[in-house]
């Protein structure tokens, strides 16, 4: 009985459910952290721990999974649990966030707007290219920044995170992979 329950776990089903998992886990770091200091929330040591426990979260669940298969999961399969667990945590991120800029704090994508281009003149500061630019490009990078934080530009941003998805799903799935290597001749 037990093989018949390990075959209706496909990689998709359980993508799902790490997903959904992720997805949330993330969404409560975000809103704990807007809560703490919205500024927090563009700024790069921010970011980067994000990207480590996101895709920490995504092996860790990985490794599981494969445990559940008995050890052993061929590359496709590996790939397939990454890029759907990728995509279902990035959708409830994303949508949490839509739920932030557009319902709870409508007036935040203009601060973060504001903190970002703050943190950006700071860096080019720190590179001696602070004084080469100008209030007029200031004014476009301003703009750009807003234009993300809008519905169209959180879904573009979504869609072209499925292309960096399936990208780092190749990599997951190359980490995540493990061969039985009892069958080989």
């Amino acid at each position: 009985m037990e093989p018949q329950a390990q075959q209706s776990n496909t990689p998709a089903r359980a993508a799902l459910n790490a997903g959904l998992v992720i997805g949330l886990i993330m969404l409560v770091i975000n809103f704990a952290v807007y809560f703490m200091d919205y500024s927090y929330l563009v700024s790069t040591w921010y970011g980067i721990t994000v990207l480590v426990l996101f895709f920490g979260q995504v092996i860790y669940f990985g490794i599981q999974y494969r445990k559940d298969l008995g050890g052993y999961m061929d590359f496709g399969a590996a790939f397939q649990f990454s890029f759907v667990t990728l995509i279902v945590s990035g959708l409830i991120t994303t949508l949490g966030n839509m739920l932030l800029y557009f319902v709870i704090d409508p007036g935040l994508p203009e601060l973060l707007v504001e903190a970002q281009l703050e943190n950006m003149v700071a860096m080019l500061d720190n590179f001696g290219a602070g004084d080469s630019i100008s209030g007029e490009q200031i004014d476009e990078m301003r703009s750009e920044m807003a234009n993300s934080f809008t519905i169209g530009g959180q879904i573009k941003a979504f869609g072209i995170s499925l292309i960096v998805y399936a990208i780092l799903a190749l990599i997951l799935g190359a980490i995540l992979k493990k061969r039985d290597k009892t069958t080989d001749f």
